[in-house]
């Protein structure tokens, strides 16, 4: 009988403005209520696009992270306790001997429309980059996006990110009336010794949403 893949234990990550909860079933109601808003955004993303589709995304997601493949989260705005979106830890890569990671992508991530701008995605990167860095001590966290998507480009240079370049027809398209084709997709990184300085640039990002809260409210 074959070796048993290894579980990516997501724990629960919480910030001041989001939490990040293991995927959970009880989660694809949310999930299809946050998607439902505007769609606008979601030229690139796999976003589930009603209920039914919700479940069933939940229900791939799953059987990702039964392979060992995947950690995936539910993000839940902490002030109104409602779901936002959907993001993940993906692709662990392991150093041979002792199985540690030392390359981890954050992936699979999508937010609400009314969620979007508002600082919530900095804080959830924020808190991916660090549980990754700190306490699974790795080298490397990766991010990719479709390279036509160019919000989504924007959005993870803003976190931090640097560009690396274009790897040409390397992952699934999820375009609406792609299915099936390949994608060409622009790749960032962090590294070891640039989240200390990145560290910090969120922080900032994340007291200077704090603030503005507090002055609007």
């Amino acid at each position: 009988m074959g070796e048993q893949p290894r579980l990516l234990e997501g724990p629960l990550l919480e910030g001041g403005f989001v939490r990040l909860e293991p995927l959970e079933e009880r989660h694809a109601d949310g999930l299809a209520r946050a998607a439902g808003e505007d769609r606008d955004s979601y030229g690139f993303t796999w976003v589930p696009s009603s209920e039914e589709s919700a479940h069933a995304y939940v229900r791939a997601q799953h059987a990702r992270r039964d392979a060992g493949l995947l950690a995936p989260y539910a993000q839940v705005e902490r002030a109104s306790g409602r779901v936002i979106g959907a993001t993940a830890y993906w692709e662990p890569r392991r150093r041979p001997g002792d199985g540690s990671l030392f390359a981890i992508e954050v992936g699979f991530t999508w937010l609400a429309a009314s969620a979007q701008g508002t600082g919530l995605n900095a804080e959830a990167k924020y808190l991916l980059f660090r549980h990754a860095f700190e306490d699974w001590g790795v080298e490397r966290v990766d991010l990719k996006t479709d390279a036509r998507n160019a919000r989504s480009r924007a959005a993870i240079a803003r976190a931090g990110a640097v560009f690396e370049g274009v790897l040409r027809r390397s992952a699934q398209s999820w375009a609406p009336g792609e299915e099936g084709r390949l994608r060409d997709a622009a790749v960032f990184s962090i590294i070891r010794e640039e989240w200390p300085a990145r560290r910090a640039e969120l922080e900032r990002r994340i007291a200077g949403v704090r603030e503005r809260r507090r002055t609007d409210g």
